[in-house]
């Protein structure tokens, strides 16, 4: 059995890229539940096969109740289809047939002192030949730990210069550009990698723009379950608690107004379920909360700013 994403047999004796890829997708959902599961130590998920109306389908799996992920997801798709002129111009689509795969993850936990996360790898054809891989990673937690964020940051520009020393930079400022709340003036955490559009031939080769889309799932999954591990047994108070509500709520604000792929999926009459997966399962609104100046949680929000260099020790904003 393939211990690493990277181990996975992706050599085309199947005749389409869109074939090579939608095979490792569909092993790269298997693999990283297993490591999660391993890492929470009780929950399993459960498997919900569904399919497109226009082609296609997908195996959305739910993990709820585990010992370290209250509710989790790591969904599965590869449809096809015509969308709309309208939201074809929308997403930018060079022509309305396509083909999408991909793998988009979200990670809720119980602890406030452990991160949500969310991940997703993604690839799409168009119907005029155009072909593009997209993709990202970031962290929110609810209590920015400094060392713990520069180390996430750490393994994500390692595993970024070993394709192309310009991504993390270019990844990185693109992340903190898109994971951010215009209304709140924050990020959503402490970023990680954004890209989109990564066209085959332009921006590279298939198997170049390949390979770093598959370091990118490995090196998810690597860093989260190794902060779960780190963090699942800190104590915390129900202070602590109260504030991740309040921090899921923002997350939950991001994902319904601003993301990508939720726009994607209800433009092209996607399954609801899977789409709003990502959301938590409690958060809570409060009218104008201010932290208490000097408090942790007002310690958190100065770090929820675009620009911050975490590979540097102290860190330092732009």
């Amino acid at each position: 059995m393939p211990t690493s994403p990277s181990d996975f047999p992706v050599a085309a004796t199947q005749p389409r890229h869109r074939d090579t890829v939608e095979h490792w997708m569909r092993q790269f959902q298997d693999w990283l539940c297993r490591q999660l599961e391993a890492a929470d130590g009780l929950g399993r998920f459960q498997e919900d096969a569904w399919q497109h109306h226009s082609g296609g389908g997908g195996r959305s799996r739910v993990l709820t109740g585990g010992h370290i992920i209250e509710k989790g997801g790591v969904n599965f798709s590869a449809v096809e289809g015509t969308m709309s002129e309208q939201a074809a111009r929308v997403l930018l689509m060079p022509d309305p047939g396509y083909f999408a795969t991909g793998v988009s993850v979200v990670q809720h936990p119980r602890s406030p002192l452990v991160p949500i996360s969310h991940m997703n790898v993604r690839y799409f054809e168009a119907a005029n030949g155009e072909a593009w891989f997209g993709g990202g990673l970031d962290l929110t937690p609810i209590y920015v730990d400094v060392a713990q964020a520069r180390w996430f940051h750490e393994q994500i520009a390692e595993a970024c210069a070993q394709h192309d020393a310009t991504y993390y930079p270019r990844f990185k400022q693109w992340a903190d550009e898109y994971f951010f709340l215009p209304h709140r003036q924050e990020t959503r955490g402490i970023g990680g990698l954004f890209f989109d559009r990564l066209a085959v031939g332009k921006d590279g080769s298939f198997d170049e723009l390949f390979a770093f889309v598959r370091a990118v799932g490995e090196i998810y999954g690597r860093t989260y379950v190794t902060l779960m591990r780190q963090n699942a047994a800190l104590p915390y108070t129900e202070q602590q608690k109260q504030w991740q509500l309040v921090r899921r709520g923002r997350y939950a604000e991001f994902n319904l107004a601003f993301d990508r792929g939720t726009r994607f999926g209800l433009e092209t009459g996607g399954r609801t379920e899977s789409i709003l997966m990502s959301l938590p399962p409690q958060c809570e609104w409060h009218y104008n909360l201010q932290p208490q100046p000097g408090s942790p949680e007002a310690a958190t929000q100065q770090w929820l700013q675009k620009g911050i260099d975490w590979l540097t020790d102290p860190p330092v904003t732009a």
